[in-house]
């Protein structure tokens, strides 16, 4: 298991996006007076630029084409935003449930 304190110790100052795909990855511990601490403000402490997170459980095979969608659009366009969005849109056809296509967040 990766942990926050691990995290927060990598240098990502150059890293343009980072990816976690597993469940709930953008959930995060709420400490009063001082903000949420997890995995999504331990990565912007380590430098990362972007990251894409769930907020909730994820299906394996949405998630892998939601994921496999999104690299493909943006190797050919470089505009990450808009790969994202297309590919949630894309999988929102297949699944119109937003439990598969709506956990993903991506944040700058």
């Amino acid at each position: 298991m990766l942990t926050a304190f691990e995290v927060i110790n990598l240098n990502l100052d150059s890293t343009l996006l980072v990816v976690l795909s597993a469940c709930e990855t953008a959930k995060g511990d709420v400490n009063h007076g001082e903000g949420v601490y997890g995995l999504q403000r331990a990565l912007r402490v380590a430098g990362a630029q972007n990251m894409i997170m769930s907020l909730w459980k994820v299906d394996d095979v949405a998630t892998q084409k939601l994921m496999v969608d999104f690299y493909t659009r943006w190797l050919k366009t470089s505009d990450m935003r808009a790969s994202f969005r297309a590919a949630q849109k894309k999988l929102r056809k297949e699944y119109p449930n937003p439990y598969y296509w709506g956990a993903f967040i991506l944040t700058r």
